[in-house]
């Protein structure tokens, strides 16, 4: 804080001082989203930037961005499919697995890289001033942008792959229910990212989160056939990553549209969960830069 007699000094010099603030100060939140608004462009130049150069030192390159879901699919489907015969009577169980994984991948690489984002851009936080919620995005972009021909793969996938998932018009829901896992995506990373500022060691149970959040939100095999507890199960398909896969599994495998309760329960773990991100991770907007 200024003193009294600096403050006036500075006042005869240069006039009303109102409107200044304390450097890594925590802007009010009006101020602080037209601030995230104005650095739109370098939040989108250093998602693609990332993106592009992710796997720059592979001798195979951006292919990893395929080629590793697809690894895991196939293993998936050989074990679940093949060993343990789990895909019996469903219609089309290569295709359950292929949007599960590849599309539980998102999640996975938000909740996980959110953890550690305040202590990975540690650096950059220290030498620039800036709303930190662009790390989030930025994080958020450059993954769906790496995913991008991955999902091309998976819906091309659902089509050859016998048997073959056929192109309805319920497919044109694939981008609307694909801006809401973005959202509940960036949720948390930003629920993640707080929490990890606040507590470093969160960042060394990620693995144990990241499977326990696969095997409860149906990536592999239907719940269903496994959980016979009315309670557990509603507690199981209330879990948002279980729902967003099940609307993608509806209007790919069913053709079908998602129930309104279905879409509506999604849409308010989205944007719940990325308002509720959003103002956590400002209301410690001090703290990131500190030791």
């Amino acid at each position: 804080m200024l003193s009294t007699g600096l403050r006036r000094e500075l006042q005869s010099h240069y006039g009303d001082l109102s409107h200044l603030r304390r450097v890594g100060s925590r802007p009010p939140l009006r101020e602080y989203v037209t601030e995230l608004w104005d650095r739109r462009h370098f939040i989108w130049a250093g998602a693609r930037g990332e993106a592009l150069t992710r796997y720059s030192n592979e001798r195979l390159g951006v292919f990893w961005h395929i080629l590793r879901p697809m690894l895991d699919a196939a293993f998936y489907w050989v074990i679940f499919g093949l060993l343990l015969q789990i895909g019996n009577g469903m219609d089309n169980f290569i295709a359950f697995i292929l949007i599960g994984v590849f599309m539980f991948q998102l999640s996975s690489r938000s909740i996980t890289g959110g953890v550690s984002l305040i202590r990975n851009s540690k650096s950059m936080i220290r030498a620039f001033a800036f709303p930190k919620v662009s790390l989030a995005i930025s994080m958020v972009l450059r993954d769906l942008l790496v995913s991008v021909p991955a999902m091309a793969v998976m819906l091309l996938g659902i089509m050859v792959i016998p048997p073959h998932e056929p192109i309805t018009i319920t497919w044109s829901l694939f981008l609307p229910i694909l801006v809401l896992h973005c959202a509940l995506n960036l949720g948390f990373a930003l629920l993640f990212g707080w929490a990890g500022a606040r507590v470093p060691d969160l960042a060394q149970a990620m693995g144990f989160v990241a499977r326990l959040l696969m095997y409860a939100s149906a990536v592999i095999f239907p719940i269903e056939r496994f959980v016979d507890h009315p309670t557990m199960l509603a507690i199981i398909q209330a879990n948002p990553v279980y729902v967003v896969l099940d609307a993608y599994r509806t209007i790919l495998m069913d053709g079908a549209v998602p129930p309104i309760e279905e879409l509506g329960m999604l849409a308010a773990w989205s944007i719940g969960t990325l308002v509720v991100g959003f103002l956590l991770f400002w209301a410690d907007e001090e703290r990131y830069g500190r030791e």
